[in-house]
């Protein structure tokens, strides 16, 4: 299973972004996905996460009320709706399954300035 991730760019505080995550295998809609981001000289995190159906979601309490995760399993595609945003929300965002595997693709960098 590939994940490649788009979407991202650089907004003002304050502004929305939606990202993307299109997956190639055949396996998608069998897993829980998440989305994570990595700022420099931090750890990597989770910033939300869906069960495969969508039925269940999960966002800590960073980004709960302004990020919003959905998927499309047709598709083969999660997203990140990320709105209110703040400059501590620079990074790159990453997909991957949920418990997160070993495999990290590129990434899509975030920027957000004052």
């Amino acid at each position: 299973e590939q994940l490649v991730e788009s979407g991202g760019g650089t907004v003002q505080a304050g502004g929305s972004l939606r990202l993307s995550c299109q997956a190639s295998g055949r396996t998608f809609s069998r897993f829980d996905t998440g989305w994570y981001r990595q700022a420099p000289g931090k750890e990597r995190e989770l910033v939300a996460a869906i069960s495969w159906s969508g039925d269940n979601t999960y966002y800590p309490g960073s980004v709960k009320g302004r990020f919003t995760i959905a998927r499309d399993n047709a598709k083969s595609t999660v997203y990140l709706q990320m709105n209110s945003l703040k400059p501590e929300d620079t990074a790159i965002y990453y997909c991957n399954s949920y418990p997160a595997g070993d495999y990290w693709g590129q990434g899509t960098q975030v920027t957000v300035s004052t």
